[in-house]
């Protein structure tokens, strides 16, 4: 799957046969047979994954990232795959005929990877429909796979997800039963019950605190952001109300903006957390620290990496790309894919000299930073200069693949996301030998 194709990644190209008269090729049966019917576990394959990533000092997560939550929908064709169905597919923005795939990725602003993957059933597949005690929704399996990432030793500062699980009272019930904290978008037009004239909707919310300009900001606070490019851009936030939910309640109601006198659509954010903020009641009582406004707008800006993560495990990768049918086997496969992720990353550190980990700068830990950069200047190392896999030897029977491959690192190097300052464990792993 590292190999470079000038074709999908289906099971010819893998096998590096020709579409269609080599699909009967040994090569493509054997690869059909490991996937389909070969004994193999990918559960425990992907376990001892994440436990290798948990495990590597270059990888470890921290108290500073983030679990991201999302799902992915690819179009296919057909009736008899598994989990198949008429459903919204978000990478199409369309109701699509497809499969859709309900993912977690780790993620700061230094490295990201996926976590766990399970493929979600429509109704449709089971014999009760949406009553069958099998059916579970996707909220249901975001939530188990967030408890799974939670299990497994996986530390983060918060789980973060877009609209389409923040909207879900249950989701951030179900969240808040397990002690994990949250930081989720809403919809602008989200409503609640309120009296009289009252914030009906978030967007009601905003437009209740108090602006005049940046030199008398009212009720919204100055935020930075630093883009992986270099430049920043100043943002305003604030704490809003909207029926039970204000700056002490048990959910927060954050709206972050780059404008607060138009709420521009493409960049206002209305947010939900439970993290309490500095100095308010629930400070007291509550097992997590407390988060400020620009610690609230960090956490939801790293949920933007798992469309990069998408990006690579689709395009580089062949995520969508499989030719198989039963569950295990589409299953495999998309452990295969995220095993080759991950090996990208383990290439990339060990090539990395000791000496040049060492010379990245200490600072205090991500909870006791104001304001940490969100897309700050890039301080992961350059790419090898070396192939990751060379093309095969040309034969008969076997496809021409590119002669001289780019390497998969290069492009994890132009898109990693940005910097964030190394954990405290971090920095004492990479500390040079006295």
């Amino acid at each position: 799957m590292l190999l470079p194709r000038d074709r999908n990644k289906t099971l010819t190209c893998l096998a590096g046969t020709e579409p269609v008269v080599g699909a009967q090729h040994p090569s493509v049966q054997r690869l059909q047979f490991f996937l389909s019917e070969s004994t193999w576990d990918h559960e425990r394959v992907n376990a001892r994954r994440v436990e290798l990533l948990l495990a590597d000092p270059a990888t470890a997560p921290h108290a500073g990232g983030v679990l991201v939550i999302d799902d992915s929908g690819d179009r296919k064709d057909g009736k008899t795959t598994a989990h198949i169905g008429r459903q919204w597919l978000g990478r199409l923005g369309k109701t699509d005929n497809g499969i859709v795939t309900v993912t977690t990725c780790w993620a700061d602003e230094n490295l990201y990877y996926p976590l766990h993957a399970v493929p979600y059933s429509p109704a449709h597949h089971f014999p009760k429909g949406r009553s069958d005690p099998g059916f579970r929704t996707k909220l249901q399996i975001a939530a188990e796979l967030a408890r799974t990432a939670n299990a497994a030793g996986v530390a983060f500062r918060a789980v973060a997800a877009d609209c389409a699980y923040g909207d879900q009272d249950g989701f951030r019930r179900q969240l808040g039963a397990a002690g994990l904290p949250f930081v989720m978008a809403l919809k602008p037009s989200h409503g609640t019950w309120a009296y009289g004239k009252d914030a009906y909707t978030p967007v009601d919310a905003a437009r209740a605190l108090t602006w005049t300009d940046p030199e008398h900001p009212g009720d919204w606070t100055a935020i930075e952001r630093t883009f992986r490019d270099g430049h920043t851009e100043t943002w305003w936030a604030a704490d809003a109300h909207l029926g039970w939910w204000g700056p002490d309640g048990n959910v927060r109601l954050v709206v972050t903006t780059a404008d607060p006198a138009t709420l521009p659509a493409k960049a206002t954010w209305y947010l939900a957390t439970d993290l309490p903020r500095p100095g308010g009641l629930r400070e007291a009582d509550s097992p997590e620290p407390a988060a400020d406004l620009a610690e609230v707008v960090r956490i939801y800006g790293i949920r933007h990496w798992i469309e990069q993560n998408y990006k690579q495990v689709k395009d580089e990768l062949g995520w969508a790309d499989f030719q198989v049918r039963s569950d295990t086997a589409i299953r495999r496969h998309q452990t295969l894919v995220t095993c080759a992720f991950s090996f990208c990353w383990d290439t990339w550190f060990t090539q990395l000299p000791d000496r040049e980990l060492a010379l990245v700068p200490a600072v205090p830990p991500a909870a006791t930073l104001a304001g940490p950069a969100e897309r700050g200047p890039r301080q992961t190392p350059p790419a090898p200069n070396g192939q990751l896999a060379q093309g095969n030897t040309r034969r008969p029977g076997l496809a021409r693949p590119l002669d001289q491959p780019p390497t998969l690192l290069a492009s994890l190097d132009e898109c990693t996301p940005a910097t964030r300052t190394p954990s405290p464990d971090q920095r004492r792993r990479r500390r040079p030998p006295t």
